[in-house]
């Protein structure tokens, strides 16, 4: 979650909101890593999930993701759940939850759908206030 920080810190510079997320393997070695980049790249899907899950895929030479965690500092939102089943995760780490648009328990909760054909699992919560934190004090100063 450190390397996420670190990664939604980059968006935070980049004016971007502060959402970081890494690709590891079993052992946690970090095999990509991404942070919200849909102002800069004019691509309303750079979401950092969706940054970080495209690296892998290219450094994986496959778009099947399985056996990989993902950590995000934020609850994904609907598409990048989506993603994650489509890429078959096999684990999501969060930090703190999306109470307007998160798609893994705040709103809706399609990692754990049993309709579909892939199910994640999800670990929330982790370094929570470290996360919500900096998503609070970008929107903050956007206000004043």
């Amino acid at each position: 979650m450190d390397q996420a920080l670190n990664e939604a810190r980059n968006a935070e510079l980049a004016g971007e909101v502060p959402v970081g997320a890494v690709v590891a393997d079993r052992d946690g070695t970090v095999i990509a890593s991404g942070f919200n980049q849909p102002i800069s790249r004019q691509d309303p899907t750079a979401h950092a999930e969706i940054v970080a899950m495209r690296l892998a895929a290219k450094i994986t030479g496959n778009y099947r993701l399985s056996n990989l965690t993902l950590y995000c500092t934020m609850e994904p939102c609907l598409m990048c759940a989506g993603a994650m089943v489509h890429a078959r995760i096999q684990r999501l780490v969060y930090g703190t939850a999306d109470l307007r648009a998160g798609a893994v328990g705040s709103i809706y909760n399609v990692l754990a759908d049993s309709r579909l054909n892939h199910q994640v699992e999800v670990i929330s919560g982790v370094r929570e206030q470290e996360c919500r934190q900096i998503v609070q004090r970008f929107f903050a100063v956007k206000r004043l």
